[in-house]
């Protein structure tokens, strides 16, 4: 079948830190030309959707609609929205993070916060993550904005959310609430902005942990590109295999699936 939706992850498929990968870039504007429906799915939460537009556009010729750019922040606030559990936060991440919770009316507080929300953070200081243990151990509910242990970069895999995330669970002895891939928030939010149905949609990335196990979880098709995290001699010892794998995105035929 011709799939009618695109979820696409970003970091590793579509560029690679700050170099271009041009197969992806071309990936995007051949489902422009088509028409297809599709949505970045991004873990990533140091930028804005405003931020990673611009960055699309300025760094790697992807022109793209704001509404096409779905962050994990935007999920995580979506959620906290949904469990109405107060509008106090303690946040460790970067801008992207700090501004879209502030902005969707959350008050920043460091003693008694209804949600600890993590993230990324290159920042990352000891007292920071003191403040979260502490507010973690009194009842806040405590929010992983995604699991990556890893960013793919022209430097190489560096630290990611999910490795703050561990040591805080182990601070803390309490396990985090994930939003970002693969689990089933991101997932879900993301379909109802798509407009198409699970079985209709396809999700495009490079990391089995996160980008292919949010498929698999989630009865969405998948597609691995062995451009970032999960390398092509890592395939073979996959537990459960991509519906499709490719070393580059220029070998997809939008039409004969």
């Amino acid at each position: 079948m011709a799939y009618k939706g695109y979820l696409i992850d970003l970091d590793g498929t579509i560029y690679k830190g700050k170099d271009r990968i041009p197969a992806g870039e071309d990936f995007v504007k051949r489902l422009q030309e088509k028409q297809l429906p599709y949505l970045l799915v991004t873990n990533n939460t140091t930028r804005t959707p405003e931020m990673v537009q611009e960055m699309l556009a300025t760094s790697f010729n992807i022109q793209t609609p704001l509404k096409t750019i779905y962050t994990a922040t935007l999920a995580t606030i979506d959620y906290m929205n949904d469990m109405k559990r107060g509008k106090t936060a303690y946040v460790i991440g970067e801008t992207g993070l700090k501004t879209a919770v502030a902005e969707a009316g959350y008050a920043h507080d460091s003693s008694n916060p209804a949600y600890v929300v993590v993230g990324l953070d290159t920042e990352l200081t000891y007292e920071k993550l003191t403040v979260a243990t502490l507010a973690i151990q009194k009842g806040a509910v405590f929010i992983g904005t995604n699991p990556d242990l890893n960013i793919p970069t022209e430097r190489g895999l560096l630290p990611g959310a999910g490795s703050i995330l561990s040591l805080l669970e182990k601070a803390t002895r309490v396990k985090p609430i994930i939003i970002g891939k693969p689990e089933a928030v991101i997932m879900n939010k993301s379909l109802e902005r798509l407009g198409v149905k699970r079985h209709e949609a396809i999700m495009v990335g490079d990391n089995y942990l996160t980008d292919i196990t949010a498929g698999i979880k989630n009865d969405i098709a998948t597609l691995l590109v062995t451009t970032g995290f999960t390398k092509p001699e890592e395939v073979p010892g996959l537990p459960i295999k991509p519906d499709y794998i490719l070393s580059s995105l220029a070998e997809w035929d939008f039409d004969e699936r």
